[in-house]
């Protein structure tokens, strides 16, 4: 459904870096590079430093990220990160 958003929650031990609805996620995790679109199956990734790219409404933000995991389930995405930038 073209309707469909994701809810995307950045965030670090410091703060919530980013909140907020998405229609496209990008990361890179230990499996590859991630595209994230809404009604993406359930998964559980372990990011590698790099890009996760958050496009919405407004345009698309690109965060440097280093290490953490990335979960995805019912359009919710959570990107856990040690650090950001």
């Amino acid at each position: 459904v073209a309707s469909e958003k994701l809810h995307v929650e950045l965030v670090s031990p410091e703060k919530r870096v980013w909140s907020g609805e998405a229609s496209m996620v990008s990361a890179r995790t230990l499996d590859g590079d991630l595209g994230i679109l809404p009604g993406h199956t359930p998964l559980l990734g372990v990011l590698v430093d790099g890009t996760v790219t958050i496009k919405s409404d407004s345009g698309a933000e690109e965060f440097s990220v280093h290490g953490g995991f990335l979960s995805v389930a019912k359009n919710r995405v959570s990107i856990l990160t040690e650090t950001v930038d």
